[in-house]
């Protein structure tokens, strides 16, 4: 096996700040690799050093062929001024050049230039690979690729840079957090193109679904140590528990150990011997051992919220549109007690305006929303953390109370709340531009649930976080005694919260579906195969089966049986037909952009009556 990226011994520090120290793993051909760690453990900082673009403080970086890596950072670094076209065909490459001056040519509707640039795609044979970069350029939404990088938001930028990689296929592919900002349907459709892709991947994400189905071993990066486990996420779940037990039990052992030594160093006579000495050594690395604590049970989000009164908040006849983009039409709901909802939609579909507008920051065009007299929102923004520059952790919790009421009569200052949320002391007065942003987004959610609300209306919460902190929130969620709404991509997360969920259709169209995420995906794919059916009623003439209990084909089936398969010949025909002829270079441009057309309807074809020969022909 070629190894495509050695590790040995590697170490980077932020000042006094130690992101890791001595650290030493592999990514080999054919690996599907995911790095874990807490925020603030340097995962960023280790795929800049990789990709060359930040330097180790020591230790030693080992890659194989440089020039065939791709790297989506986690916020990607674009040229302002390039058009989209322009940042998804940066790179070098005769294929990559000849589909990008054929684009060129279509927008810019010349037809000398589309000439010249169809005469180089069919010298090339670039017809098959140019297909397959728009199907890429679909798939992940980007339509309009003469739009300059500077309009774009972080969102459709960060799609523009996973386009970028993906079309130009590179053999090691570096992902850090390639989900944050994609909608579920773009999540999905990555998830199953990287679990399909034959390339080496080493990756950051925090959402476990998309580890469980893409990643075959995962690197654990844990106290300045690295852990490795040979499967997926589900495997890596089981085996870590198993390692945290193991480890507390060696600490068991070290307390009663130490215990021991203490006694005996305590009765010990002044004038030591050298054994003595060695014994005494032995104890302090005891201590050292015993002193250690093991637990994921680190943050405990136990703020107790206010009292919820009978009435929580109604909704009636709320419409809402931005000219001809409708975002809801006479929408209807009396919330209730205790209730989890989830939100869910594509990008743009309006579920941060409804939330704006349920907490009084956007008006309604009209209809009413009647609050409860007890209701105390608190809002977590997608674009909430905006801390002062110069402000230090301490003064952004002291800035809020000195002292965080936690209910039951249990208080605790400023200070103790931050330990709670592992700020321990020590980091307590370092400058927040400091922390890593799942850290900024720790601290931003403390400032959240410190108010005591007991309606909490979360955008995007699980957006950098670790899995570590990912849990405990989730744990607390479950546990709050008041009303949620939350948007979130992160599937995993969603399943372990929601009770049903709000589905933004588009069109000012939202639908309560009574259930999780996963329940709604198998619902949708169960409708699917419904509408791929073909909708076609039986004659009323009943006919006898052959055999009692066994279906066979009836008359009408086996005519479109048989008609089937030779649609499917024809249409295979047709397409050998099309490939040919625009290799060829023989036909103008103008009929070349048909025959493409004619090619991808007759792809959606025979997928539409493969289908349908696979159903009846089981049947025969």
């Amino acid at each position: 096996m070629i190894t495509y990226l050695q590790v040995d011994n590697l170490s980077k520090y932020w000042g006094e700040l130690t992101l890791f120290e001595g650290i030493s793993f592999s990514v080999t051909e054919g690996q599907k690799v995911a790095m874990i760690a807490k925020n603030g453990a340097g995962k960023s900082t280790l795929m800049d050093i990789i990709a060359g673009l930040e330097t180790p403080d020591s230790g030693k970086l080992t890659l194989m062929n440089p020039g065939s890596i791709g790297y989506l950072r986690q916020n990607p670094d674009l040229n302002p001024e390039d058009t989209v076209l322009e940042a998804a065909f940066n790179a070098p490459g005769e294929l990559i050049q000849a589909v990008k001056n054929y684009e060129k040519a279509l927008e810019n509707h010349d037809p000398k230039l589309l000439d010249h640039a169809i005469e180089r795609m069919n010298v090339l044979n670039a017809w098959d690979f140019e297909l397959r970069i728009k199907q890429i350029l679909t798939q992940l939404k980007i339509t309009n690729v003469n739009q300059q990088i500077k309009f774009l938001s972080g969102g459709q930028k960060k799609r523009v840079a996973l386009a970028h990689i993906l079309i130009n296929e590179p053999d090691f592919l570096i992902l850090d957090e390639p989900t944050n900002h994609l909608d579920l349907e773009m999540i999905e459709w990555l998830e199953k193109y990287l679990e399909k892709a034959k390339c080496t991947l080493f990756m950051v994400t925090h959402d476990r679904y998309f580890l469980d189905r893409v990643c075959n071993e995962i690197i654990e990066l844990d106290d300045n140590a690295i852990f490795k486990y040979k499967g997926n996420y589900s495997y890596y779940v089981e085996k870590r528990e198993e390692r945290i037990q193991s480890l507390n039990a060696e600490i068991d052992r070290a307390r009663n150990l130490f215990r021991t030594e203490l006694e005996w160093l305590r009765k010990m006579p002044k004038a030591r011997t050298h054994k003595s000495k060695y014994r005494t050594e032995n104890a302090y690395k005891l201590q050292e051992k015993a002193s250690q604590y093991r637990s994921d049970d680190d943050i405990e989000l136990t703020v107790q919220g206010k009292r919820l009164g009978s009435k929580i908040l109604n909704v009636k006849s709320l419409c809402k549109a931005y000219d001809e983009l409708v975002i809801l039409d006479k929408f209807n709901y009396n919330f209730a007690r205790l209730e989890k909802i989830g939100i869910i939609g594509k990008n743009g579909s309006g579920k941060t305006t409804v939330l704006n507008m349920l907490t009084g920051n956007i008006l309604p065009d009209s209809g009413t929303i009647d609050v409860g007299e007890t209701i105390s929102f608190g809002y977590y923004r997608q674009d909430g953390i905006n801390f002062k520059p110069g402000d230090r952790v301490i003064d952004v919790i002291k800035e809020i109370a000195e002292v965080v009421d936690l209910g039951n009569g249990n208080r605790m200052n400023a200070s103790q709340f931050l330990n709670y949320f592992l700020f321990p002391p020590e980091t307590q007065f370092n400058y927040v531009e400091k922390l890593s942003g799942g850290e900024k987004r720790r601290l931003y959610l403390c400032t959240i649930l410190m108010r005591n609300p007991n309606f909490l209306i979360l955008d995007e919460p699980t957006n950098d976080l670790d899995i570590m902190t990912l849990n405990v929130l989730e744990d607390y969620l479950r546990n709050f005694q008041g009303c949620a709404i939350v948007v979130s991509h992160d599937r995993f997360f969603m399943d372990k919260i929601v009770d049903h969920l709000f589905v933004f259709e588009g069109g000012g169209i939202i639908k309560d579906f009574p259930g999780n995420y996963s329940d709604y995906r198998d619902w949708l794919e169960d409708k699917e195969k419904e509408q791929r059916a073909p909708e076609k009623r039986e004659k009323s003439i009943k006919t006898k089966p052959a055999k009692e209990g066994i279906r066979k084909l009836n008359f009408n089936e086996k005519r479109e049986l048989d008609q089937l398969e030779k649609d499917i010949s024809q249409l295979e025909e047709e397409k050998q037909l099309l490939e040919r002829e625009m290799n060829s270079g023989d036909y103008l441009s103008s009929d070349l952009v048909q025959k493409s057309q004619r090619h991808g309807e007759i792809r959606e074809l025979l997928d539409e009556k493969e289908l349908r020969w696979l159903e009846l022909s089981e049947l025969q």
